[in-house]
């Protein structure tokens, strides 16, 4: 049976660099990169509305066991894709030529923290 078609809603964000990009989210997944396992999140961006590009974004699970232990519970499903997608803002209001280099995005010890701070959590 073939797999039922899903609608993905595309989405505007104005970054810092002054670029507006369209993004959408397209899937998770479970994913082992250098030894290190965690989620993918991949977004399908789009800097001049013509062509779409995969953004993928690791949130690296020792990382998130980590902070859920410093805040005495175990981290959502949700929590996770709300990191996932903050790292992503953080990088279109930092990386000046974002379409042209494309990069592959981690969530890990070193960033998790102030990305959280960003939504509060």
């Amino acid at each position: 049976m073939a797999k039922p078609e899903v609608a993905r809603r595309i989405k505007s964000y104005s970054s810092a660099t002054g670029f507006v990009y369209q993004y959408q989210f397209h899937e998770v997944k479970p994913t082992v990169q250098g030894g290190v396992a965690g989620n993918e999140y991949i977004y399908y961006v789009s800097a001049d509305r013509k062509t779409m590009f995969p953004i993928r974004i690791l949130v690296r699970a020792d990382a998130m066991e980590t902070h859920g232990t410093l805040i005495g519970r175990k981290l959502t499903g949700t929590e996770e894709y709300a990191v996932a997608k903050m790292r992503l803002f953080e990088a279109f209001d930092q990386i000046e030529n974002f379409s042209a280099t494309r990069p592959d995005l981690v969530v890990d010890s070193s960033n998790l923290e102030s990305l959280f701070a960003k939504l509060d959590l």
